[in-house]
């Protein structure tokens, strides 16, 4: 993809070789399990977070994970044409956060289709479609909250705000930032002794694939509530300088009128 690069440089193509040798390897292992599994017994979605998932289990879980990894570093290099400029070093990290979403979405679509052939073509339902779901979704709205506060694409109302001077504007920026950050104490303060518990003794969802649903959830609000927090931060920073005012033509996404005129014609 011809693009210009957002901060990964010359380095851009060396990640791209590197996230399509990774999937070329996580299928390959993939595809020797599926075969194992059917001929020879091997392991299944069920023990894939278990003990006897053993080695196979672990391998294609750890390439999953950096194949997906690699290609949110390299997603997040290529602008989208709704997406504002990078004002911060740390949005750099929320935009791989935010590619990251992107193909979870995909992965919830790929575990449904699954589910919807296994159980309305072959009579065999699974059990664990569902809960991955579910599990990857909540993953997807946590993740798509860092997002929004990058873009500054989050609610906010500006009808009283626009009529500040710029020194009044930057104060009731610095309180909104500062009760954003009063709620993360609290949160972090209220839920942490749980995360940890339910963390520490891998607590399950309690269904019959008894994925560790709140082992992972529960931490991981606490972390993304963080970080939203520090792109709060870097937002004031970034925008401390600026003297902008809105309108509602702000809030028109012109590419998007475009787009669905171009298909009207089509």
């Amino acid at each position: 993809m011809e693009s210009e690069s957002v901060w990964l440089g010359g380095a851009r193509n060396v990640i791209l070789r590197l996230a399509q040798l990774s999937s070329a390897i996580t299928i390959a292992v993939f595809v020797i399990m599926v075969f194992m599994r059917m001929f020879f017994g091997g392991i299944g979605m069920y023990e894939m977070l278990r003990p006897e998932g053993g080695v196979w289990a672990v391998l294609i879980l750890y390439l999953i994970a950096g194949t997906i990894a690699l290609w949110s570093i390299y997603l997040s290099d290529i602008r989208g044409v709704i997406e504002i400029e990078r004002s911060g070093p740390f949005d750099i990290f929320s935009l791989m956060c935010s590619r990251l979403a992107m193909i979870a979405i995909i992965a919830i679509e790929v575990v449904m289709l699954f589910e919807v052939i296994s159980r309305y073509v072959f009579s065999a339902p699974t059990l664990w479609a569902n809960e991955m779901s579910l599990w990857i979704a909540s993953f997807i709205f946590l993740l798509a909250g860092l997002y929004a506060m990058q873009q500054r694409s989050h609610i906010r109302i500006y009808i009283i705000y626009d009529m500040f001077p710029r020194w009044l504007k930057k104060t009731a920026d610095t309180l909104s930032v500062s009760l954003i950050v009063l709620f993360t104490f609290c949160m972090v303060w209220g839920g942490y002794n749980e995360a940890v518990l339910k963390f520490t003794r891998m607590e399950k969802y309690g269904t019959a694939w008894n994925p560790p649903i709140p082992a992972t959830l529960k931490p991981a609000i606490l972390i993304l509530i963080i970080l939203v927090t520090i792109q709060a931060i870097s937002n004031l920073i970034a925008d401390w300088n600026k003297d902008t005012t809105h309108s509602p033509e702000d809030e028109i996404d012109q590419t998007e009128i475009e787009n669905i005129r171009r298909t009207l014609e089509g």
